[in-house]
C-alpha cells in the first residue's frame, strides 16, 4: 500500500481516556511536542473518555476508586452531580492545562505495518506514519451480548449496560437484570426502587466481598489478570476477581429480596425466560449487565493475538510488536493501573526513540 502524504509522528496515542491522557502527559514531559513529535486521537464527540456516556444516575458519589490523573487533582467536585459532567469538565480541564490538543472524533479504522519499520494508522482525517504506537481504547465500545435460545423471540426491550438510560425509564415494568457484577447491581438496586417486579440472573454464584479491600487484596487482584494477559487468554476485568463490597445498600438489597440470585435462564421465550426446571418469569425489558471486551479490533492487520484469543503483553509492551504498547488492557484496566501503565509505556518507548535511529 502507498502512504505518500502520511504525517510522520514519533508516537501516536488512541483514546483519550484515563490511560490515553496519561500516556500523553508523560509523553510531554519528556520533552515531545504534541502534533509534532505524537498525536492523540479519540473518537469520541469530547473530552470525557467513556464517563461521558454514563447514565445521569450515577452520581459521582456513587463512583468508586476514581483516581485523579498524573499532575493534577480532581477537587471541589459536587457528588450529587452525574460522573459525566464532573469527570467530563474534569478531563477538559487537564486537556487544557497540559496543552495536549486531542484529534477528535477521529475514528482509527486500521493499524498496519507501513513503510521504513513504521506503523501506517488508518483514520477518518487520514493516515499517520509512526514509530511507536500507544492503544489505549478500552472496552466501552464493545459491550458483550451473550447468545441465548429464543433471544430473537422476545417481544419486548433488550439493552445492555452501554445504553443504559437510568431507572426512570422502567418504572412499572417487569425487569429481568442479566450480570453479577458492580453494573448489574448498581442497575439492580435503582430499577427495583420503580418497577413492577425485578428479577436478577447471573452465570455464576455472586461472590461479596467483607472488608475493606486493602492494597494486598488489590495486587492479588491484579496479579490473576495479569497471569492471563501473559498467557495470551483475553483480560479480565480487575473488577471481575475483587467482589462485591458488601456495603449497607447491599445488605438491604439482600434482606428484602431484591438481590435474591437466581441462576442464568436456559431460554428466552417472546414474553420472559423460562428455566429447564419449569420455572419461568415474565418480562418486559431484559437489561444485560454483561460486561465489554477490549476494543482491539483495528489492530487485527497486525497479527498479534495468540491462539488463546488475547495479544500477550509484558508491561505494557505487545509481545509479538515491541513497537505496540496497550495500556487500560487487562491489569491496567483500573483509573489508578491506566496512570500507571501510561507511565511505564512512555518509559519504554522513550528508550526505544532514544536507542533507535529515525527512518531516513
Amino acid at each position: 500500500m502507498n502512504y505518500l502524504g502520511a504525517r510522520e509522528v514519533d508516537v501516536v496515542v488512541i483514546g483519550a481516556g484515563q490511560a490515553g491522557l496519561s500516556a500523553a502527559y508523560h509523553l510531554r514531559r519528556t520533552g515531545l511536542v504534541p502534533d509534532q513529535d505524537f498525536v492523540v486521537l479519540d473518537h469520541a464527540p469530547r473530552p470525557g473518555g467513556a464517563w461521558q456516556f454514563r447514565w445521569p444516575s450515577l452520581t459521582y458519589g456513587k463512583v468508586h476508586g476514581m483516581h485523579a490523573l498524573p499532575g493534577m487533582e480532581l477537587t471541589g467536585a459536587d457528588d450529587r452531580r452525574p460522573s459525566s459532567e464532573v469527570i467530563g469538565e474534569y478531563f477538559t480541564a487537564y486537556e487544557e492545562r497540559f496543552g495536549l490538543r486531542v484529534h477528535r472524533p477521529v475514528a482509527v479504522s486500521a493499524v498496519r505495518e507501513g513503510e521504513s519499520g513504521r506503523l501506517a494508522v488508518e483514520t477518518s482525517e487520514g493516515i499517520w506514519s509512526t514509530r511507536a504506537l500507544i492503544n489505549a481504547t478500552g472496552t466501552w465500545d464493545r459491550p458483550f451480548w451473550p447468545r441465548y435460545r429464543g433471544q430473537e423471540t422476545f417481544r419486548g426491550r433488550q439493552l445492555h449496560t452501554a445504553d443504559y438510560p437510568g431507572p426512570d425509564e422502567f418504572a412499572g415494568q417487569r425487569v429481568i437484570v442479566v450480570g453479577g457484577g458492580a453494573s448489574g447491581t448498581q442497575h439492580l438496586l435503582e430499577i427495583a426502587e420503580v418497577a413492577a417486579e425485578t428479577t436478577w440472573v447471573t452465570r455464576r454464584p455472586p461472590v461479596f466481598r467483607e472488608g475493606p479491600f486493602d492494597e494486598g487484596a488489590g495486587r492479588e487482584a491484579v496479579a490473576r489478570v495479569e497471569e492471563r494477559v501473559r498467557r495470551g487468554l483475553p483480560p479480565q476485568s480487575v473488577v471481575s476477581v475483587t467482589g462485591l463490597p458488601l456495603n449497607d445498600a447491599i445488605r438491604r438489597a439482600r434482606e428484602t429480596g431484591v438481590l435474591d440470585r437466581r441462576p442464568m435462564f436456559d431460554r428466552i421465550t417472546p414474553t420472559g425466560a423460562t428455566w429447564d426446571d419449569g420455572r419461568t418469569v415474565e418480562a418486559d425489558v431484559i437489561l444485560w449487565a454483561t460486561g465489554f471486551r477490549a476494543a482491539i479490533d483495528h489492530l487485527a492487520p497486525l497479527r498479534l493475538r495468540e491462539p488463546g484469543g488475547g495479544i500477550r503483553v509484558e508491561g505494557t509492551r505487545a509481545v509479538r510488536d515491541a513497537r505496540v504498547h496497550l495500556v487500560g488492557y487487562g491489569p491496567s484496566a483500573s483509573t489508578i493501573g491506566a496512570n500507571r501503565a501510561g507511565r511505564a509505556a512512555v518509559r519504554e518507548i522513550r528508550r526505544l526513540l532514544d536507542h533507535e535511529p529515525a527512518p531516513v
